[in-house]
């Protein structure tokens, strides 16, 4: 069985110390593959070099978290030509945080969304308390428009309405969590063709798993868990997911 762990920031610790091994341990299970976006404009030299990692693709922008930094898209442009890039991200909007300029990040998502058109790569998207926001541009960009929602922990409802707008959805941590009922039921009947694995690690824990002990190794872990959710056996879900990444971030 091979996984792809669609969204990963390997250059974040304690990952980005132990590279390798960590490597190593996802290839154990399966996981030969993984998405490693970047944060900030300072995080791409770093994720370029661990993109030279067999199996390792990069996706280069700016988070919605430091959408007030100067964006160099001149800069931005020569990262996303790189052979080893294969998205944009990670991008997106976020009310949450602290002194949310919303204006802003439309500001800057709409920029990395253009882009995204001119070098035909799919978006990794973040979101937080914006999702009406969010798809109200994303029409603005249909049907050319491809990518994925990443994290996603919400109802099917909610993830239909982003695979209209042309995007697949990631699940990770929360899906192993017996709590997370919408998200569970969210991938227990979505559209096959339309799912995709991920850690988000080590933004995210599991169940039973903290946060900065999760690897792309635990992408066997979520799979195990959607196979149960959905009735088929873990083979599937394998074949499914890694067929929509090599499709979606042409890794095929």
């Amino acid at each position: 069985m091979k996984f792809v762990d669609t969204h990963c920031h390997l250059d974040f610790e304690p990952l980005s110390a132990h590279t390798a091994a960590v490597l190593e341990r996802a290839h154990t299970l399966g996981v030969t593959r993984i998405i490693a976006p970047s944060y900030n404009a300072a995080s791409w030299p770093q994720l370029r070099r661990i993109a030279g990692h067999d199996g390792v693709f990069a996706a280069f922008g700016l988070h919605p978290w430091v959408a007030d930094e100067e964006l160099d898209i001149r800069e931005l442009r020569t990262m996303l030509s790189l052979p080893e890039c294969r998205a944009v991200g990670e991008i997106g909007l976020d009310a949450k945080i602290d002194n949310a300029d919303m204006a802003r990040q439309i500001e800057v998502l709409k920029i990395q969304l253009d882009l995204a058109l001119e070098f035909d790569l799919p978006v990794l998207l973040h979101c937080r308390g914006a999702f009406e926001e969010l798809l109200e541009i994303l029409r603005d960009y249909a049907p050319r428009l491809r990518g994925v929602l990443h994290a996603f922990s919400r109802g099917p409802e909610l993830a239909g309405r982003f695979i209209d707008a042309g995007m697949h959805i990631a699940f990770g941590g929360a899906l192993t969590r017996p709590t997370a009922r919408q998200a569970r039921r969210a991938a227990q009947t979505l559209q096959p063709d339309r799912l995709l694995l991920e850690t988000d690690a080590p933004a995210i824990g599991l169940e039973g798993i903290g946060p900065r002990e999760v690897e792309p190794a635990h992408v066997y872990n979520i799979a195990k868990v959607m196979a149960e959710l959905r009735g088929v056996p873990l083979e599937e879900i394998a074949e499914i997911t890694t067929r929509n990444a090599e499709r979606l971030f042409n890794i095929g």
